[in-house]
């Protein structure tokens, strides 16, 4: 990759949206599924025999009480889990039915295609706007022009919905927007290197409503292009923002499972579980 995003002056960059010139050309959107997934942290069962499909171009939300594995499940999905040192799992993670786990598979592979926005938003404080978004080329060492670069930076900014609000400022430091922004910027980060799925973990927990409204937005508009499996606490969240939904729950210590999953408007109006009319209508959890 040439050095040009991270010395050129201080100018402000106008880059044109040109569908089809950016960096990267992604496959599209991937359907992914888990297999008998098991997790354990040593001797200690967080997951147990989880199975669940996520659809291409759908929203899966993944609800429950703290506790129940989803965010130890969420970081399977993209081989995050064993950056943990007493870490195991046992089962598959199908991308388009390959293994992400495949011995010949590189985990840097997975993990451009299997992105990640994390619950507090973690742009690269000193890096300039326009330099955080193409942060993840450089990391999977992918070439562009200095006129791809622009054009990538714009398409990614307007995909999750930040480009009018900073794009007279694209040198500025991504450590200086507001905490919204700061998401919405990671978002752009990501779809940068064309993830086909991205994970979410509770990515609006930390947000006020105005940004929460606008991290929405921006996943509804994303569907299309990426599968999304979000993490959420929030019910009334979940409702609006997902096509499909899963309830886990781990009870009296046991490893967390998945009660019921389907439909969402089905699972919010009519679960077949008892216990997950009870989660949904604020029973419990």
């Amino acid at each position: 990759m040439s050095s040009d995003t991270s010395t050129e002056a201080d100018t402000v960059v106008q880059p044109r949206v040109v569908p089809g010139r950016a960096a990267v050309a992604g496959q599209g959107p991937a359907t992914l599924r888990a297999e008998a997934v098991s997790a354990w942290f040593g001797d200690h069962k967080v997951l147990d025999r989880v199975s669940l499909t996520m659809p291409a171009r759908r929203v899966t939300a993944l609800i429950g009480p703290s506790g129940c594995g989803k965010s130890t499940f969420l970081r399977i999905l993209n081989r995050m889990h064993e950056l943990v040192g007493s870490a195991s799992l046992a089962g598959r993670v199908l991308l388009d039915e390959q293994d992400i786990y495949d011995r010949g598979r590189r985990i840097t592979r997975a993990r451009r295609e299997i992105g990640m926005v994390f619950q507090k938003p973690n742009p690269f404080p000193a890096m300039s706007i326009y330099d955080n978004v193409l942060a993840g080329l450089k990391l999977n060492a992918i070439k562009a022009t200095r006129d791809g670069k622009d054009d990538l930076v714009a398409e990614c900014l307007t995909k999750a919905g930040l480009w009018s609000e900073v794009k007279d400022r694209l040198r500025q430091p991504g450590g200086a927007l507001s905490g919204g922004q700061q998401q919405r910027l990671c978002i752009a980060r990501s779809l940068a290197v064309r993830p086909r799925v991205l994970l979410m973990d509770e990515p609006c927990s930390a947000l006020d409503p105005t940004s929460t409204r606008r991290i929405e937005e921006t996943i509804a508009e994303l569907k299309s292009e990426v599968t999304i499996v979000i993490v959420t606490h929030n019910m009334q969240q979940a409702a609006r923002v997902s096509d499909t939904c899963a309830f886990f729950l781990a009870s009296h210590g046991t490893p967390g499972v998945i009660v019921e999953h389907g439909d969402t408007d089905a699972m919010f109006d009519s679960p077949q579980d008892e216990r997950t009319s009870d989660y949904v209508n604020g029973r419990f959890g």
